[in-house]
Order: C-alpha cells, then structure tokens, then sequence
C-alpha cells in the first residue's frame, strides 16, 4: 500500500513539474531534453537484454529437445525389452 502511493506521489510530482511555469515548475523542456539523451542508452540496454534473452531461449529450446531425445530413446529400449 505504501509503495501504491509513493508511486502515486511520484506521478503526481512528475505532472506538476511538467506544467507551465504559471501552474506548476515549468520543467517541460529540460525534460523533453533528458528524454532525448535517455533515448539511446535505454535502446542500447533493452536491445542488449533482448539478446540475453534471445541466447537463453535457444539454450532452452536446445535442452528440452535434448531431453525428448533421451526420453524418445529410453521409450524405445524399454518397448524393446
């Protein structure tokens, strides 16, 4: 509950500080500004962790048909037994 509401404080704060100066920090440009330096950083890192991702995908999807490899065999030799 606590979290809930210093997230909604948070927002609230970001709002404020993004109106015009007569109504609230008149902060809109310097943001706009971080944003556009954020940009390629944060593309760069989600890129990197889809890649992660990706690699750890394959190795999933290598391992399980591994494994239905080693339980197709083992079916056969206790059929055959």
């Amino acid at each position: 509950m606590v979290a809930l509401i210093i997230g909604v404080l948070l927002i609230a704060f970001c709002v404020f500080a993004c109106l015009p100066a007569g109504m609230g920090l008149g902060w809109s440009a310097d943001v706009i500004n971080f944003l556009k330096g954020f940009a390629p950083f944060i593309a760069a890192f989600i890129g990197l962790v889809a890649v992660l991702i990706g690699i750890a995908d394959m190795k999933d999807k290598r391992e399980a048909k591994r494994e239905e490899q080693l339980a197709a065999k083992a079916e056969k030799e206790a059929k055959s037994e």
